[in-house]
């Protein structure tokens, strides 16, 4: 049996979801949405199993002004987003940021601030005296200088604003399908609709691109090489004997992040490139906590020479190979297919922008709130990179 969609998004995690109420918020949206989510308890979805982190610390204009929008978003997005008067709780801890640099990184760090500052982002530099003045649980050797930013940065319980958007976004009017899509359907450089899983198909007028990890795979079903690729990214929980007082998300130069959560502490790290294959699977690479994370913790705070792990678990980002940045709006070939990727683990904070955008994109045919044409697809044909050097 065949149907028809105004506009179809392929996966309803919290890109799709955020399209999705952003389109049925719009007054001058009058089409239907249909969003189709292979798994809708959302259980290894990469938005449930993130750290739902927010900052404005970037290094590129774009990501700092739409992790400003998005600051602003969550400050109202209770109301946003209530659904008879039942409001997302969206738990925001905002203690910050705070990013580390060696005397070689010092220069990349100043850059970044200076640039922040300039679009409006609440950021400190402080000198090693300084941080050892405000962090007294640090150990600065080796520590030129870090950037700290005591407003908007923190983080929030991510499933909650994924929710809250998806509650909306049906109260608004969108039908969400348990299905994946497996094939799409294109004639005369339009996307004309998509095949499913189940057996059924779709007539679309525009076809969203939002399958976190999957989006690659899912543009080559129109012929369309998509550089995302699904990275595994494992976390650890650990007990510290020692009690700290509340730590901001810190990042060590060596690229090992750490924060609070609830009585306890979870940590992460990049794994080398030689072992960081395209993966499907969320098997914790647990040697990754005595190899590379715990040596770097127990040196940069004392405190943590004497830690328990209890627990670990893996997620994935959707890891764009080319700049490691998103890849937003219609492909250059196909102008209803449009993307909303790549966003390497920034997606929580950059959901509420780029929702609104891809909205503003199907509606209007332009961005309004904020200028992303820099995303724009068509710099992978080009080669011309939009490189991103903050990547936790």
């Amino acid at each position: 049996m065949t149907r028809h969609a105004d506009v179809v998004i392929a996966g309803g995690g919290i890109m799709g979801s955020a399209i999705a109420y952003f389109l049925g918020a719009d007054p001058d949206f009058h089409g239907s949405i249909l969003v189709a989510e292979r798994d809708p308890s959302y259980a290894t979805c990469a938005t449930a199993l993130s750290w739902g982190g927010i900052r404005q610390q970037f290094s590129t204009p774009e990501n700092i002004r739409m992790s400003l929008y998005a600051a602003a978003f969550l400050r109202t997005a209770g109301e946003a987003l209530a659904v008879a008067g039942a409001a997302p709780d969206l738990a925001f801890r905002e203690q910050g940021y705070l990013f580390l640099a060696s005397e070689s990184g010092r220069p990349v760090l100043e850059s970044n601030l200076r640039l922040q500052l300039s679009l409006g982002a609440e950021v400190q530099l402080l000198d090693p005296g300084a941080l050892q003045s405000r962090f007294p649980w640090l150990n600065i050797e080796g520590i030129a200088a870090g950037a700290f930013g005591p407003r908007n940065e923190g983080w929030i319980d991510p499933s909650a604003l994924m929710h809250g958007f998806a509650r909306k976004a049906r109260a608004l009017g969108a039908e969400y399908l348990r299905d994946e899509v497996t094939g799409i359907d294109t004639a005369q450089g339009q996307v004309t609709g998509i095949r499913l899983a189940s057996g059924g198909a779709v007539k679309c007028g525009t076809l969203v691109n939002a399958a976190g990890p999957q989006a690659g795979a899912l543009a080559a079903l129109a012929g369309v090489e998509l550089p995302i690729r699904p990275r595994k990214r494992t976390s650890f929980v650990f007990d510290c004997r020692e009690s700290l007082p509340p730590l901001p998300l810190t990042i060590d130069p060596s690229g090992v992040a750490v924060r609070p959560e609830g009585s306890q502490h979870i940590a992460i790290v990049s794994p080398p490139e030689d072992r960081d294959p395209d993966s499907a699977d969320l098997e914790p690479d647990r040697d990754l906590f005595e190899e590379s994370i715990w040596p770097v913790l127990a040196k940069r705070i004392p405190a943590f020479g004497a830690v328990k792990v209890t627990g670990a678990w893996a997620g994935h980002y959707d890891y764009n190979t080319f700049d490691q940045n998103a890849i937003l709006g219609p492909h250059p070939k196909f102008g209803n297919f449009l993307f909303c990727n790549g966003f390497s683990g920034h997606g929580i904070q950059q959901s509420p922008a780029a929702g609104r955008a891809l909205a503003e994109l199907i509606v209007h045919g332009e961005y309004r709130a904020l200028d992303l044409s820099a995303f724009a697809f068509s710099r992978i044909a080009a080669g011309r990179e939009l490189k991103e050097l903050n990547v936790v």
